[in-house]
């Protein structure tokens, strides 16, 4: 595939911002990336290279953040997404995805607001509360490319520092993608095309991810907070509007 400079060069703009908000929050490069991305170049080329860049992405943050990540309740969020995520791919073959992405949006825009008002957990929730938690993101993730925003909300409406909730979503999502990656590699869909263009986006991906850590750390907890309720907000309303005009 020739790659031409016009499309090289919009990804790579698409591709920094979402670096450098997946630096700074720890979740919403994709969306960014595969809406970005998908203007210039097909999706079965676009969504296996974002696989990809998000293990880059998540390879430059996870050294930073693994001493601070609740692994106690990731192994039952993890425990979940096995659960759930071929139920979502069997649903997948045989249902469409535009509704469930309506419902996920309209979901994650109500739980917004909530956010938005002052709601929050009391608890971190227990083993149970997890694992069903990663059973929805693996249903969601197989069956609509989105499984992120259940986690999102298990971590950002706890009272868990927003440090442990970023770290947290970062390693959670390192696993999902390995997942995610070794479905499309079993799939046929991981071509060279596909190494190419990761490896064209990778240096803006190290980038982005080093400008919007670095701005984290200077960042205070109540300012990031409301930096997560807008995004969730931007995020949801895309995916709403990708599945009503799709």
């Amino acid at each position: 595939m020739n790659f031409d400079p016009l499309a090289v060069t919009v990804s790579v703009i698409a591709v920094s911002i979402g670096a450098f908000v997946r630096g700074y929050s720890g979740f919403g490069s994709s969306l960014i990336w595969v809406s970005g991305m998908s203007v210039v170049f097909p999706p079965i080329l676009v969504v296996p290279a974002v696989y990809m860049l998000e293990l880059v992405a998540s390879i430059g943050l996870l050294p930073g953040v693994w001493r601070q990540a609740d692994w106690r309740s990731l192994r039952w969020l993890f425990l979940g997404v096995v659960l759930g995520l071929p139920l979502g791919l069997y649903l997948l073959a045989s249902l469409p995805p535009a509704p469930v992405r309506v419902a996920i949006a309209l979901v994650v825009l109500a739980a917004t607001f909530l956010l938005s008002r002052g709601f929050s957990l009391k608890s971190i929730p227990g083993p149970l509360p997890a694992a069903c938690t990663g059973v929805a993101s693996g249903l969601f993730n197989g069956w609509t490319g989105i499984g992120g925003p259940p986690v999102i909300l298990f971590y950002f409406s706890g009272p868990a520092p927003v440090a442990v909730s970023r770290a947290s979503l970062i390693a959670f999502l390192f696993v999902l993608d390995v997942l995610g990656l070794g479905l499309a590699g079993a799939n046929g869909l991981v071509t060279t095309d596909v190494f190419v263009l990761a490896a064209i986006l990778a240096g803006p991906v190290f980038i982005g991810i080093a400008l919007g850590n670095r701005r984290f750390i200077h960042t205070p907890p109540e300012t990031f907070r409301r930096f997560v309720v807008v995004l969730l907000a931007l995020l949801s309303l895309a995916v709403l509007a990708r599945a009503l005009l799709t």
